[in-house]
């Protein structure tokens, strides 16, 4: 039975991917700079003898063509880079690349895209069609390695009928799945404003505008336009993460500098709250004797899972996991530039648990001690070689 044949090779293949995993991990690299990653996984490709071409630079194509290979195509995509994170985890496989850090998981992703690669290559003669592998990079960083993947037409000649990938969850159990129908991740754009004045002596601000006084108005402010203007059951978040002005106790800065991030799930919403930020932070700011620069750099699109697709490989993957290892992916407001991808073509975008309580293996991504249970590995290969064949 090909189930268990898949099973059996994700098992058996499943050491020598925790070793590339262990590999991966140590050697990170920021987005659209995987230049050594790519080349490690292109060597990983040749041994298995899978022809590949590189895309976007550091991206990577290939495919695998199985009995009739015009029949059926499907994509199947995992992303390459990682974080400016310091890692705090004392493992045998810590990052080497200082500041650096796989605290998202695409280092897990590589890894299990290249395990299903070895098995869908390995039954290439009991399954029909052709499965196209998308090693990708710059997912972490505007505009996303998605729309240069898509540019180069990584999903033209031949178009896959759907695109499927899967991210680690640290809330989620070793050995679960999740997946949802729909919209499953918001849109995400970037803020960048600088508020100028001329600066002086902190004991004489009337003789100039409080740059600081002024963006921490400024912050709280803008806080408004979600809470009074979205309507409340269409979830927005508006984060200012950065401020940056002044190094002493008695000058006021001639410039302060905000960063911050702007996410929401309805598309309609998103732009108009664009112009509500541009309105409140220009009026405010003018109105206390500062100018301003403001920048929205537009980001990823909301993820959408088409739901035909997506219910038959949830389908599918209760029968290989077991239905009571298969939940409801949670509406998340993180981003994703897959969703550059499912305007295109239809996508399933799920979730694999990596959470492992006993071993202490409990933190978010994005964070310092960020890690995995990886034994999530060989399940995440068995089941993306499984939705590979037969999604």
């Amino acid at each position: 039975m090909l189930t268990e044949k898949i099973k059996n090779l994700a098992k058996e293949y499943a050491p020598e991917l925790i070793q590339i995993r262990r590999h991966l991990h140590a050697n990170p690299e920021l987005s659209y700079q995987e230049f050594k990653t790519t080349e490690y996984v292109q060597q990983q490709l040749t041994q298995m003898g899978i022809e590949f071409e590189v895309k976007a630079t550091t991206g990577i194509l290939a495919i695998i063509k199985g009995k009739n290979a015009e029949s059926r195509v499907l994509a199947l995509r995992a992303d390459m880079d990682a974080l400016p994170i310091t890692e705090e985890n004392e493992v045998p496989y810590k990052s080497t690349n200082t500041g650096v850090m796989h605290a998202c998981g695409h280092d897990v992703h590589t890894t299990i895209l290249l395990g299903a690669a070895k098995i869908l290559h390995e039954l290439k003669a009991e399954w029909e069609g052709t499965v196209k592998l998308l090693f990708q990079p710059g997912e972490e960083r505007n505009p996303g390695g998605a729309s240069y993947m898509i540019k180069e037409g990584v999903l033209e000649n031949p178009r896959p009928k759907a695109i499927v990938a899967l991210h680690v969850h640290p809330g989620l159990e070793v050995g679960k799945l999740s997946f949802r129908k729909g919209r499953v991740m918001a849109s995400a754009d970037e803020i960048y404003i600088t508020i100028r004045s001329k600066g002086g002596h902190a004991a004489a601000p009337h003789l100039t505008a409080d740059t600081i006084l002024i963006a921490s108005q400024l912050i709280v402010s803008l806080q408004q336009i979600i809470s009074r203007n979205n309507s409340p059951i269409s979830p927005s978040v508006l984060s200012i993460c950065s401020i940056q002005g002044g190094n002493t106790t008695n000058v006021i800065p001639s410039e302060v500098k905000l960063m911050g991030t702007f996410r929401a799930m309805d598309e309609v919403w998103r732009y108009k709250a664009h112009e509500l930020i541009r309105k409140q932070a220009v009026g405010l700011v003018e109105s206390m004797g500062a100018e301003i620069d403001l920048h929205i750099d537009i980001g990823y699109p909301t993820v959408d899972n088409d739901p035909v697709f997506t219910e038959a490989a949830w389908q599918l993957a209760d029968g290989y996991m077991g239905k009571e290892n298969v939940m409801e992916t949670e509406l998340r407001m993180g981003a994703e530039d897959f969703g550059y991808y499912t305007q295109v073509v239809p996508g399933c975008f799920f979730r694999l648990g990596v959470r492992n309580e006993a071993k202490g293996i409990v933190h978010q991504v994005h964070t310092p001690k960020f890690d995995i249970d990886e034994n999530a590995i060989e399940i995440g290969a068995g089941i993306m070689a499984y939705l590979g064949i037969k999604g």
